[in-house]
């Protein structure tokens, strides 16, 4: 038999197989002892039957006229005769006997005492100096009769205690257990990021050193992590300043120069720098997303946000590069305004600089806070699409990029509790690109 996974399963297997068992190997000994103290009863019975019944014996023989003619008691009414008995003489004639005693049931005397036969237990007893004796015999039928009576009697009622003992054992483990259920499921509901500790109160004192464990592991965890992050944030912070720096440097070199060379040698400083800045600024965001505040203790309105976020993109493109459409009604929302602002520009600068040149960027909020982004394209692949979340994945296109925008929008979302849907073609076309946010409201 193959051995359940379940705790909960071998606890209550486990101790309902050794309960059926204890109590079938009490029932067992309790019958085997009643057998031993039914057969001491019952002889007991044989016994005092025959020294009741022979002095009556001896007086009815002695009382009668010279005549051995064996006399056979008569039946005064019907009634199941357990226990039948002959009276002999010293020459082993028959001198009286029950009604239904049968002469070949006796076996010849044999001295007092107990007697076993085949069918019959027997006792003999003797007076007047073993002139008159009287045995008494009982059928064995009889005794395993009773013994399987007494028997059934102790087993009938285990085939209800059992079920019902296993019932209750079921019932006691599982709730027993409920700590330990309630302990999973608090961990399985917990997200990749929440590093959060386990409550331990209430745990039993089996598995409060788990709990205390993983809440050690989750604070050296959250250590690393923080660590990380906060390097990841600083050093983009402090190389701001000096990026900002260099790129006046190289702009004030092109502008002071006359050589082509060194001009084109300038223009591609400033260009990689100001990649550079790019990157610092996406690492700041990717930090202030896995470790920032992303919920208010109040709601706010997201659309003047994305009205701004729109109108100071818009200042670096086309115009009607960008189509917006709100909701007349207010989108009220508990998310910081800033990290809204954070993975509203980033989906929208990925949609202009991925999408097909000159065509509009189509960005929507609904009005149950719903975010949708599409521009126009060619079809992305499946197998790329899946990836594109990943951090400095640029999908293999040849448009400038750090690779982190995308990332960084996938890490707000999950900290959100939402999911980032990504899809090519977009909705009702046969190209382009959308990417979906539900935003809660």
């Amino acid at each position: 038999m193959r051995w359940p996974r379940s705790l909960q399963s071998r606890l209550a297997l486990s101790l309902g197989v050794l309960l059926t068992l204890l109590w079938v190997a009490a029932a067992w000994g309790t019958s085997v002892a009643l057998r031993h103290e039914m057969d001491e009863v019952f002889d007991s019975a044989l016994q005092e039957t025959a020294q009741r019944l022979l002095p009556l014996a001896v007086l009815d023989v002695l009382g009668r006229d010279e005549d051995d003619t064996p006399q056979r008691l008569a039946t005064i009414r019907d009634h199941d005769e357990f226990f039948t008995y002959i009276v002999r003489d010293a020459q082993g004639r028959m001198l009286l006997q029950s009604h239904a005693a049968e002469a070949a049931v006796f076996p010849p005397y044999d001295g007092v005492g107990y007697h076993q036969t085949a069918t019959h237990r027997l006792y003999t007893e003797a007076a007047l100096q073993g002139s008159i004796r009287i045995t008494v015999a009982e059928p064995v039928e009889h005794r395993s009769t009773v013994a399987r009576n007494i028997q059934i009697g102790l087993a009938l009622p285990l085939l209800v205690v059992i079920p019902a003992a296993l019932l209750a054992i079921l019932l006691a483990v599982r709730t027993s257990l409920r700590p330990l259920r309630e302990f999973r499921k608090t961990l399985g509901g917990r997200d990749a990021r929440d590093l959060s500790p386990v409550p331990t109160k209430g745990l039993p004192w089996e598995i409060a050193p788990v709990a205390a464990t993983l809440n050690d592991v989750f604070e050296r965890l959250k250590a690393s992590f923080d660590a990380e992050r906060s390097f990841a944030a600083n050093a983009a912070h402090e190389l701001r300043t000096p990026l900002a720096g260099a790129i006046a440097q190289a702009q004030r070199l092109r502008s002071e120069t006359s050589e082509p060379g060194t001009v084109q040698r300038a223009t591609d400083i400033e260009a990689t720098l100001k990649r550079l800045t790019r990157v610092a600024e996406r690492l700041m965001q990717l930090a202030r997303a896995e470790g920032g505040q992303l919920r208010l203790d109040h709601a706010s309105d997201l659309r003047p946000v994305a009205r701004i976020i729109v109108a100071d993109i818009g200042r670096t493109v086309a115009p009607d590069r960008i189509k917006l459409t709100l909701p007349e009604q207010p989108v009220m929302s508990d998310l910081d305004p800033d990290a809204f602002g954070i993975l509203y520009r980033n989906l929208i600068e990925n949609a202009l600089r991925h999408g097909l040149e000159g065509s509009a960027v189509e960005v929507e909020l609904t009005a149950d806070g719903t975010l949708i982004i599409a521009n126009a394209g060619p079809v992305v692949p499946a197998q790329t699409l899946a990836r594109l979340t990943a951090r400095f994945e640029r999908a293999g296109t040849s448009a400038e990029g750090s690779g982190l925008g995308l990332a960084i929008v996938a890490a707000i979302a999950d900290r959100l509790g939402s999911e980032l849907i990504l899809k090519s073609p977009r909705t009702g076309q046969a190209s382009g690109f959308e990417a979906r946010l539900k935003l809660s409201v």
